[in-house]
């Protein structure tokens, strides 16, 4: 009898340690599979993540608008204090 992995001791008998390593092995893969299954067919913590992740990005974009608003808001306010500075100057 020879096992999957072809490994035959010179006895003629598996090599039954080579075979424990080999279960040993499907199992963790298995495993791994198995979770990752389930990863995916976690649609709660999937929608949980997706929310955080697009949570995140409208703060960072909030952050851009803010500073670019106060930079507009300097930039009339400097516009205006010319316009009333010509204006009195004349």
């Amino acid at each position: 009898m020879v096992s999957t992995n072809g490994k035959v001791s010179t006895n003629g008998k598996v090599d039954t340690e080579a075979l424990r390593a080999e279960i040993r092995q499907t199992r963790a893969e298995l495993g791994q599979t198995v979770q990752a299954l389930a990863a995916k067919a976690d649609v709660k913590a999937r929608v949980r993540g997706s929310m955080a992740h697009a949570a995140e990005r409208a703060r960072e974009n909030r952050a851009q608008l803010v500073a670019a608003a106060t930079a507009v808001t300097g930039v009339l306010a400097a516009i205006v204090v010319l316009v009333v500075v010509r204006k009195r100057s004349r």
